[in-house]
């Protein structure tokens, strides 16, 4: 899906980039999906693929009331807003919880990158980076 503003956070005060789907984006996705956080593989445009941590729900430190997707990525130099964002979720890494401080909440997510890159780079996911998915043929895109 297309890549939106989302509440500038990420960088800004979780010191974390992160992108964000818009909400036809996140209606779109199997209401089967618990809220939580996942991990897998994302690539912006054509570009290259990353590890990516996945974060699906409201987050209750910040009292969201609408579900939002919100994805932890590596270092870009620019933004890419209106990019399209394509991933492959893995696996679950826990359910959606609140913190007590900030400082809790970026400790999570520092712990839920590593465990991500863990899963990662077991063969059986390590292989999906290379999935066909990731390199349709110019001009064609999916779900957005």
């Amino acid at each position: 899906g297309e890549v939106v503003k989302g509440f500038g956070r990420g960088s800004k005060e979780l010191g974390i980039p992160t992108a964000n789907f818009s909400e036809q984006v996140v209606e779109s996705f199997p209401s089967s999906i618990s809220t939580g956080t996942y991990y897998g593989w994302a690539c912006v445009g054509n570009g290259d693929v990353h590890k990516m941590v996945l974060i699906i729900g409201c987050n209750p430190f910040y009292k969201n009331i609408k579900k939002s997707v919100v994805r932890i990525l590596p270092y870009f130099k620019d933004d890419f807003y209106g990019e399209i964002l394509s991933i492959v979720i893995i696996g679950y890494i826990r359910p959606e919880k609140n913190f007590s401080s900030l400082e809790a909440l970026i400790s999570a997510i520092q712990e839920d990158t590593v465990e991500a890159k863990r899963q990662l780079d077991l063969p059986e996911h390590l292989k999906l980076k290379e999935d066909n998915f990731f390199h349709l043929p110019e001009g064609k895109t999916i779900n957005h």
